[in-house]
């Protein structure tokens, strides 16, 4: 797995997206905004299969601006909380890496939204049939929206934009926390400002609370719901096994043995530069010190070029 990586991001690191961890806070900035001026508008951008298969294709890239449901007064947290971790992992593992394990979260949510989809026209279509009903009322309490402008609004079907609605970004972001949590363990961080908790920990609680979630939906409401819970929760997160199973211990190099080998070759590649000034005493060069004078020696037997450190103070060769 190292190797076939590796390959492709000799092959392809030159089409990563730098910075991707900002371009994402842009858009969860603009969820938001618009969550909070027009509300309905989430279901008219939101990963639904139905919509998508009779023609509203944008879907497809619009439900990553679908914001979490957080309050007024946490959302700018939230989205620097979310934006510093990111962009610690994109340092850590590199843009490529980082591309790869967010676009398959994106990729993986996807297919699963399409999987329910199939399970609902399959063998969960009498559940889907019955939830017809009280997904219509339960919309149009959040929405104000009208039968008369549902097909256009809420892509045709009343049941498939209530599924829609398990499907966002919540657990890519949980995913990109996840990750974190495995590459620094022993990081804290300060809950509520105030008490000091390790990442692994928090990683520990957020994973037993979706196994909670999990059983939950089977336990209340059903093998259909019990589904849709398991894969909208799974599908974003099956990177994140993945990415365990790929960092774990004694299989391939860890994410900070990665690093490790970046800036090796990040210093290896400034050190194979050729230099045009280099001191002859302590080897210091304008790649290592930019801010550096050099000076060539008139009173020294050949060509010889010093720092400004020293010019005045070393031995002259005779």
């Amino acid at each position: 797995m190292d190797n076939f990586l590796s390959k492709m991001e000799r092959k392809f690191g030159k089409y990563a997206i730098r910075n991707l961890p900002l371009y994402l806070l842009i858009c969860y900035a603009f969820g938001y905004l618009m969550n909070l001026f027009k509300p309905e508008w989430i279901y008219i951008v939101n990963l639904n299969p139905y919509a998508i298969l009779h023609g509203q294709v944008w879907r497809l890239f619009t439900w990553i601006l679908v914001p979490e449901e957080t309050q007024i007064f946490f959302i700018i947290i939230v989205l620097y909380f979310y934006y510093s971790i990111g962009r610690q992992l994109e340092r850590t593992w590199g843009s490529f890496l980082f591309n790869v394990y967010f676009f398959s979260g994106f990729i993986l949510t996807i297919i699963g939204a399409f999987l329910m989809y199939l399970y609902f026209h399959t063998l969960g279509a009498s559940w889907a049939a019955a939830m017809e009903g009280p997904a219509a009322v339960m919309l149009q309490s959040i929405t104000k929206v009208s039968t008369a402008e549902m097909p256009y609004l809420l892509g045709g079907n009343w049941f498939y934009a209530y599924v829609a609605s398990f499907f966002s970004t919540y657990y890519i972001n949980l995913s990109i926390f996840l990750a974190f949590a495995i590459t620094y363990p022993e990081m804290k961080v300060y809950l509520f400002f105030v008490i000091p908790i390790k990442v692994k920990f928090m990683g520990i609680v957020y994973v037993v609370l979706l196994g909670v979630s999990v059983f939950q939906g089977f336990f209340y409401g059903g093998v259909s719901y019990g589904l849709l819970t398991l894969v909208s929760i799974g599908a974003s997160l099956i990177n994140t096994l993945l990415f365990f199973l790929y960092t774990r211990k004694g299989r391939v190099k860890s994410p900070k043995e990665i690093k490790r080998q970046r800036d090796y070759k990040v210093k290896m590649k400034a050190a194979e530069q050729p230099t045009h000034h280099k001191c002859a005493i302590c080897g210091q060069t304008e790649e290592s010190n930019p801010g550096m004078a050099f000076r060539y020696c008139s009173k020294c037997k050949g060509n010889y070029e010093y720092c400004s450190e020293h010019l005045f103070t070393h031995k002259h060769v005779e």
